[in-house]
């Protein structure tokens, strides 16, 4: 990583650098691409302030600490830069997969249909939907059917520990399927 270090009203020293680049280092590794930093170190009366710019591939972070240590100014910049850079990363993951995955489920459903031999041959095509379900009890279920748009809920059975099924019936009333024991 480029580093470039300004001193404000303070004596330029080699043990600051050398802690300052090794900190950076370490955010170095969580960089995909080179990136340049920016640091100013800075006194004013008894502010000690690490301001530090980070820019690199897709990515441009500031942070600016002021303590009463140079040392501890530092440290807490970095800290909250890691976290910057942590979250920005984990942003872009999520974006990315979030599209492409909805782009690769519209494209098989969009397949499925288009190939889905029609009923009148007597072929029948089946639809797969993955869903999550969690340990409630069957009134806690029949509430939570109140609440969804959907004809019907799978959930664990806390009482039992098996997967049921509840549903809104056509005339209205829930019904339930549940395994034999």
């Amino acid at each position: 990583m480029q580093t470039s270090i300004t001193f404000k009203n303070i004596d330029p020293s080699e043990h600051l650098k050398s802690y300052l680049k090794k900190k950076l280092d370490k955010l170095d590794k969580l960089l995909d691409n080179p990136a340049e930093a920016g640091v100013v170190l800075s006194v004013e009366k008894i502010n000690h302030t690490a301001e530090i710019k980070l820019t690199g591939d897709r990515l441009s972070i500031n942070c600016r600490e002021m303590t009463g240590d140079m040392y501890s100014s530092i440290d807490m910049a970095v800290d909250k830069l890691e976290k910057q850079i942590k979250k920005s990363k984990q942003k872009i993951k999520n974006h990315r997969q979030g599209s492409r995955s909805e782009q690769r489920e519209r494209l098989a459903m969009h397949q499925m249909s288009a190939q889905a031999p029609s009923d009148e041959e007597g072929n029948h095509s089946i639809i797969i939907q993955n869903i999550e379900y969690k340990p409630m009890d069957v009134e806690e279920a029949s509430m939570q059917m109140d609440l969804i748009p959907d004809n019907f809920l799978v959930f664990t059975n806390s009482r039992t520990n098996k997967v049921n099924v509840l549903y809104r019936r056509k005339d209205g009333k829930l019904g339930l399927i549940q395994p034999l024991t």
